[in-house]
């Protein structure tokens, strides 16, 4: 073999070893994607495993995208898919986790059948978790909205068909939905805000999401080209394994459901 074919390759398998030895970056929300994937930093030794935890000014797949991490941990697949359509990037699923159920919250009612008439109600801004609001609150007889009631597809305030309270519906940034609840008469809040803000959502939440048959499970999430490396497949199966779903339950306790039983 020519002695530069030789040098290349053995410059690749250095590469290569280098690739896989390095730390693992995973982009996360702080709570639970990043509590999880710290648990998964204690049991597995073998995998170098970096955590960078997100803050309102970072768009994890923008990194995800510019190669600033290997991996992010904090979404679920329809967002995915809308982020893939807004930054002309296509992204590989690699191991579904967990389901954050959705919660109504209220620090001024009680109960749902207290809500006033034309209460304001704060719900998440962005495309898909608008539409699990909004389904959410059809679900539990608060408005409701045209078509076959298949969460599947996607609705805004435009497709609201009742609405016998005349509520106001207010599109907050999701981050941000917790603080609302010292304005708004309800806040619908994603469950991972819900606990950074100390809700317990199996507790405090005046209705959650069914987990059954639930489409939002958060999801690993990296690049085509990595979707194979070895420190990928090993955190996807860290995730998906029956000790990461026993510590969520165990930490959790019904707040965050594990998908793999």
């Amino acid at each position: 073999m020519h002695k530069k074919v030789i040098a290349g390759l053995a410059l690749f398998s250095l590469m290569t070893t280098w690739a896989s030895a390095a730390a693992l970056r995973v982009a996360a929300d702080p709570v639970p994607h990043s509590e999880i994937l710290n648990q998964i930093k204690q049991t597995d030794k073998h995998l170098d495993l970096k955590v960078i935890e997100l803050n309102g000014n970072l768009n994890a797949n923008e990194l995800l995208a510019r190669g600033d991490v290997d991996a992010n941990y904090f979404q679920h697949v329809p967002y995915l898919r809308d982020q893939e359509k807004a930054l002309g990037e296509k992204f590989v699923v690699v191991a579904t986790v967990h389901i954050e159920p959705l919660g109504i919250y209220s620090h001024k009612i009680k109960s749902l059948k207290d809500i006033p008439d034309g209460a304001q109600v704060a719900v998440p801004n962005n495309v898909t978790n608008l539409s699990r609001a909004l389904y959410l609150l059809q679900a539990n007889g608060v408005i409701k909205l045209k078509g076959n009631g298949d969460a599947s597809t996607l609705v805004t305030t435009a497709d609201i068909s009742d609405n016998p309270r005349h509520l106001k519906i207010i599109e907050i940034e999701a981050p941000q939905l917790p603080r609302a609840l010292d304005d708004a008469t309800l806040a619908i809040i994603n469950g991972n805000y819900a606990l950074q803000a100390g809700l317990v959502p199996s507790k405090d939440a005046l209705a959650l999401e069914q987990a059954k048959g639930n489409p939002y499970a958060n999801v690993l999430v990296t690049t085509p080209k990595l979707a194979h490396d070895p420190r990928i497949l090993e955190l996807a199966k860290d995730l998906e394994s029956k000790q990461t779903a026993e510590f969520i339950n165990q930490q959790y306790k019904g707040s965050v459901i594990p998908v793999h039983l």
